[in-house]
């Protein structure tokens, strides 16, 4: 499957992908991508997040790419059992956000997590019934490796460690994310139309 083939959807995280994060500049740079727009970035609601992703999913024309990150990955494995069977061709997933287990998160833009999960947690342990990639990293402060490996074999993912990169965000010099980039063409390469 080439870019052309899909329709790719972002799924950002808590508090969105600003300007410079590597999700805004493959929006911009991939002609078939668009963001799933969240009603509150900041307070989020699981089911108004997954419901969203369902009615993105549902508007797309040509099979749809999930590329999540952080919050946006818990928001598409809560989506998975709600969305048409068939309707998603993969999800490139990228350093899950382990609501869980939120203590110790650092403040994200000035931000600290709001009390409560909003309905992301537990965090989804089923196999999600489209091909997936999750990719992490092994100082990500939003979710330790091991528990990031326990969502992929919970998810039946391909997982990818990509090293001390913290958490693969804008934030961690991850703006343009060229290796990631180089990934994601080769997962939508393995992909199905």
């Amino acid at each position: 499957m080439k870019t052309s083939d899909a329709d790719i959807l972002i799924v950002p995280g808590w508090l969105n992908s600003g300007p410079d994060h590597w999700q805004s500049r493959w929006e911009r740079n991939l002609k078939t991508a668009r963001r799933i727009e969240q009603d509150d970035w900041h307070a989020p609601r699981q089911d108004e997040w997954v419901a969203n992703i369902v009615a993105a999913v549902g508007a797309a024309s040509r099979p749809a790419v999930l590329v999540a990150h952080s919050l946006g990955v818990v928001a598409v494995a809560h989506a998975a059992a709600k969305l048409r069977p068939g309707s998603v061709a993969g999800a490139f997933l990228v350093a899950p956000a382990d609501v869980d287990n939120p203590q110790g998160w650092p403040q994200n833009q000035g931000h600290a997590w709001p009390e409560g999960s909003f309905g992301f947690a537990p965090v989804p342990m089923h196999e999600l019934p489209f091909p997936s990639l999750l990719l992490a990293a092994a100082d990500d402060p939003y979710c330790s490796q091991e528990r990031a490996k326990e969502f992929a074999r919970a998810w039946g993912s391909n997982f990818v460690d990509v090293g001390q990169a913290g958490h693969i965000a804008d934030g961690s010099g991850h703006g343009p994310w060229p290796d990631g980039l180089l990934r994601f063409g080769k997962f939508l390469a393995g992909l199905k139309g």
